[in-house]
């Protein structure tokens, strides 16, 4: 064309998430049926929603204002309502102004890093959630600023990794903090998220928190929110919705959470202009918003979290009982959220390595996918396994990680359904793993 359309950085905006589903449809349209595995969806895996919850949604349906608009920044009622929730916490207090929704999380995300100038940078982790590290790259016209998370210690962040890009790259302004995470089902404790106050005090940096599966947690884990640990001194945004909690994803309903407005212009300035972009677009969903207090404040609603995040947790039981015998790999039980990242040992993969696959249509669709040029080594596994055993998981490097391995969720209700899952991913992996032509001989 007469110019470059593009711009630097826009080629990182990759979701493999969602870009593996148009291979498994290769294989659903052949008549087979795809074990999901790829993406946070408890709908897709049969989440039953309460009646009660139900009842509360047709409620506010026969109410002719959940038609109409909300209030730019979102519904006063609810602003109110989740501010207190806040407060009751007893560390940073935050009133309704301090509260803006979105049409779900991923737009605040984008408009978030949109507004930023692409010379501040936002250090994240890695293995990194593609939403937030694509945002911050297409932001910044170049690839992401990481800090490593260490699955040789419980998926901890590297504090020293993290303390030195700081130290050394001043274009560095936040420090993003997924947690409960994803893609790890890592949950920070106390002390890490002391000493990621203690960095962005030392720099004079914004802290962001991705907060948005703070109610779930398991196995005697709990979430310390950003602004019981802030202080008074350090500005911060906390990211919260509903998609995963409810769960209601296609609510699009989520709302970031202002904390120390104003103990930086900079930063204050930031919120005023995210507040005014809103004002813009005229406002977030309606529905969803008016159904948050009602639901959360529901007498039935705390008993249907516990039991929820109980059998999330049965489940990672059921998957370390399954998965952490199996030798080649890295493995860590989860603690919140509801997925699992499972790395290779390094130098265990290589391109010679595959599954037997019976049908030859499918062979064929493999064969054309392994053709994609510089395919990172767990990529050519999360492809074999999708056709040998119709699997769907996503690869760790499309995280934006070095680590080789691949995501999976805790999400099948069934649980018959999801030992069986779990225990062809291991005959997989051991298979894998053994059909390498470069694995030394024993006579």
């Amino acid at each position: 064309m007469r110019q470059l359309l593009l711009r630097p950085g826009a080629e990182e905006l990759n979701y493999e998430i969602r870009g593996i589903v148009k291979k498994a449809r290769m294989i659903e349209n052949l008549g087979y049926g795809i074990t999901w595995e790829n993406i946070g969806d408890p709908i897709q895996k049969s989440n039953t929603i309460p009646g009660w919850m139900k009842e509360i949604v047709a409620e506010l349906v026969q109410d002719d204002h959940s038609y109409g608009y909300a209030d730019s920044k979102g519904m006063l009622e609810t602003r109110e309502y989740l501010a207190r929730i806040n407060n009751q916490k007893g560390g940073v207090q935050i009133t309704a102004d301090d509260i803006l929704f979105f049409n779900g999380l991923g737009d605040g995300i984008a408009k978030l890093y949109q507004f930023l100038i692409p010379t501040a940078r936002i250090i994240g982790p890695s293995p990194a959630y593609s939403t937030h590290s694509s945002a911050e790259a297409a932001h910044a016209n170049t690839s992401p600023i990481t800090y490593n998370l260490d699955p040789d210690n419980n998926w901890y962040p590297d504090m020293d990794d993290l303390y030195n890009k700081v130290k050394y790259n001043p274009s560095i302004v936040g420090i993003l903090i997924i947690n409960p995470d994803n893609p790890t089902g890592m949950v920070y404790p106390r002390e890490v998220l002391d000493r990621f106050v203690e960095i962005a005090r030392e720099f004079r940096l914004l802290l962001i928190a991705d907060e948005i599966y703070q109610n779930i947690t398991y196995n005697g884990f709990e979430a310390i929110g950003l602004s019981e640990i802030l202080g008074d001194d350090l500005p911060g945004i906390s990211l919260k919705g509903i998609s995963k909690e409810f769960p209601w994803p296609g609510s699009r309903c989520g709302w970031m959470e202002f904390y120390n407005k104003n103990v930086s212009k900079e930063f204050s300035k930031l919120c005023i202009t995210l507040e005014n972009a809103k004002m813009i677009e005229v406002c977030s969903t309606t529905l969803p918003q008016l159904a948050i207090p009602k639901i959360m404040s529901h007498p039935e609603y705390a008993e249907y979290r516990k039991e929820a995040n109980e059998k999330i947790g049965r489940r990672s039981r059921i998957m370390e009982e399954i998965l952490g015998p199996v030798k080649g790999i890295r493995f860590n039980k989860t603690k919140g959220a509801f997925y699992n990242t499972i790395t290779f040992e390094e130098g265990l993969l290589d391109e010679t390595q595959f599954l037997p696959v019976e049908d030859p249509r499918i062979q064929g669709f493999l064969n054309l996918w392994l053709q994609e040029k510089e395919m990172p080594h767990d990529k050519r596994f999360v492809y074999n396994l999708l056709a040998a055993e119709r699997i769907c998981v996503v690869p760790v490097s499309s995280f934006c990680s070095d680590l080789r391995g691949f995501r999976v969720t805790l999400l099948e209700e069934n649980e018959d359904v999801f030992r069986d899952t779990f225990e062809r991913l291991a005959r997989s992996i051991n298979a894998y793993l053994k059909s390498s032509s470069k694995a030394p001989v024993h006579f």
